[in-house]
């Protein structure tokens, strides 16, 4: 059979040539399919109008929890406590399965037909440019993070392997150590984050609806209930988390600060009322940078904090052990791979109660904590991703941050277990925040100066971070505006540094592990959440524009070769020609087959 690429599909008539301005929907150069949904009016044009329901319940929920924190903080954190070794106990095998989960059906988005569907219009180009697309998710997603262990957990792996591993303190653990960091902080992590980001980003500029994640779960539920009860409390639930995430993040962040100052000998010790300085500090430099708007603000920051990175890292890597660094990248990254699947299937039933307290303490922690940032991180990511294709979202999102990470703890890691195998006991520090500044304290000469640049670091990871979070949470008590209101962008803001500085002032750090509680509890709805936005996600793709045209092409030259065939046996050819209403090129998607010598 010989077939000429000479008539496929329909041709366009008067009706349906598109306008300049076209919808999401329907990409520039293609013909609207029967049945299709029309989009909504452009995400950029829809003004920012408060949703009191949502900012209402929101707000005072969150004041709820600021007065029992600060009239009852034994009992808040008692409660917290118990609910969440309840749900490591009980839910710890669902958090291993959708971590993993959630990593295969992203990468599968990446490399299936779905992966050239672009987030917004077809041709459209990215809103920023690569370099700075990166950096700022990287910073939003888990920079201050990597930070607190960086240094701290390839020293805990290494001299406390995971039970029933390796003998701890050995060739063997370095390697496990890496391994195990690596599949806390690489490909899982950002999955995590890529999903939500994804079904959020595909949701607002491709099929323009909210940026909202109550929005995703049209296709599921439908456009009445997701914007009714239902989807305002999954708007409510995702304020919340994110509030108290940033919140602890914030006393975290200020504690690091504080014993930064207390290792260049500028105090002697960081008490209350310094910290609760720092938190003001910072609360007023994230709420400056989230007004200014996220071109501005977070961009800048971003750019500034991937430089000072890159230098400590430069510097740990000339400095430090530089071979043993190099070494490390091949090794850890093969043990990580070989690894993967029994570190992702492992549960207290591979180890009972020892493994059971190990994943509490690390996998299902991390797990737990990845997905309570998700409301958070995966809005941030998916407003400054539109014009990517979703092939390239997941690349930029999943990949090359994992990359990033792979480095950096090669570097800080490497360093430090260089140090501890040599006798300096750097895993005796006290506190996490602590280990770093004890990676630094063996460079005499550069201490002082690294320290300050560690200061500086984790104080713009955290405004850079918690300047994205404020805008998220002015998102969601705005029907989904990609640019909130500043006052209300300031209100959330105000809120995140008051939970952290009262919870200092009452409770210290027995307060901040209550908040690191409350947002690992806060997980489990947004788990269950998240398994349901795949499957919404994948729905919704199926129906894609361009899926849809690819299957009516695929189904129209089917049958064409199907009717030539019976008409005309081996011998005829297919004719591209315009429309002329009678059947053959007609919109309706008929074609026409023509005899080879009529194409002579």
């Amino acid at each position: 059979m010989r077939l000429a690429a000479r008539r496929i599909v329909a041709t366009e008539n008067s009706e349906h040539r598109r306008p300049e301005k076209h919808s999401p929907l329907e990409p520039e150069g293609a013909t609207t399919l029967p049945g299709e949904p029309q989009a909504d009016s452009s995400l950029a044009e829809r003004p920012a109008r408060l949703d009191p329901v949502v900012f209402g319940v929101a707000g005072v929920v969150a004041l709820a929890f600021i007065a029992w924190g600060v009239f009852g903080t034994e009992s808040l954190s008692a409660v917290s406590g118990a609910a969440l070794k309840w749900i490591i106990a009980n839910a710890g095998w669902a958090f291993v399965l959708a971590a993993s989960g959630f990593v295969v059906f992203a990468l599968w988005l990446a490399m299936s037909r779905y992966g050239k569907i672009p987030l917004g219009q077809d041709g459209e180009e990215p809103e920023f440019r690569t370099v700075s697309w990166v950096a700022m998710m990287f910073s939003a997603g888990m920079g201050i993070g990597l930070m607190f262990y960086g240094v701290s957990e390839p020293l805990s792996h290494f001299t406390s392997p995971p039970p029933g591993t390796v003998p701890a303190m050995t060739d063997e653990a370095l390697e496990t150590a890496m391994a195990t960091t690596l599949f806390h902080w690489t490909l899982h992590p950002w999955a995590i984050y890529a999903v939500v980001g994804l079904a959020i980003a595909y949701g607002s500029f491709r099929r323009g609806r909210r940026q909202l994640i109550s929005a995703v779960f049209e296709p599921l539920i439908g456009k009445k209930q997701a914007n009714g009860p239902i989807g305002k409390a999954i708007d409510v639930m995702a304020i919340f988390a994110t509030l108290f995430g940033s919140a602890a993040s914030l006393g975290l962040g200020a504690l690091q600060i504080g014993r930064g100052l207390k290792e260049v000998g500028w105090m002697e010790s960081a008490g209350t009322t310094v910290l609760v300085l720092i938190i003001v500090v910072l609360t007023i430099a994230f709420i400056a940078s989230a007004v200014s708007g996220v071109a501005k603000g977070i961009q800048w920051l971003s750019n500034i904090n991937m430089v000072l990175a890159g230098l400590l890292a430069l510097f740990l890597f000339v400095v430090g052990p530089t071979v043993l660094i190099l070494n490390l990248l091949p090794t850890s990254i093969g043990h990580y791979f070989a690894d993967a699947a029994e570190m992702a299937a492992r549960t207290a039933a591979s180890g009972g109660d020892a493994m059971a307290s190990w994943l509490g303490d690390w996998t299902i922690f991390y797990w737990a904590w990845w997905i309570s940032w998700t409301p958070f991180v995966g809005m941030f990511v998916a407003r400054i991703s539109r014009g990517r294709t979703i092939r390239q979202f997941v690349s930029g999102v999943i990949l090359v941050p994992s990359m990033v990470s792979l480095l950096w703890f090669a570097i800080l890691g490497g360093t430090a277990l260089n140090f501890q195998r040599n006798g300096v006991d750097l895993a005796g520090a006290s506190g996490q925040e602590a280990k770093l500044f004890g990676v630094l304290q063996q460079f005499p000469g550069w201490a002082g100066i690294a320290s300050v640049v560690v200061m500086i670091l984790v104080a713009i990871f955290f405004v850079s971070g918690a300047d994205a979070a404020s805008i998220v949470m002015g998102t969601l008590s705005q029907r989904g505006s990609i640019e909130p209101n500043k006052s209300v962008v300031v209100f959330w803001g105000a809120l995140t540094g008051a939970v952290a500085a009262v919870m200092l002032m009452v409770g210290g750090v027995t307060a901040l592990d209550g908040l690191q509680k409350l947002t690992i509890i806060a997980a489990v709805p947004f788990a269950a959440v998240m398994v349901a936005m795949c499957v919404s996600l994948a729905k919704d793709l199926r129906s894609d524009p361009l899926v849809r045209r690819e299957n009516k092409g695929l189904e129209v030259v089917e049958a064409a070769v199907i009717h030539g065939t019976e008409q005309y046996g081996e011998e005829f050819a297919l004719e591209v020609c315009e429309g002329n209403g009678n059947g053959n090129g007609s919109p309706n998607g008929k074609v026409a087959v023509v005899e080879p010598e009529a194409l002579r």
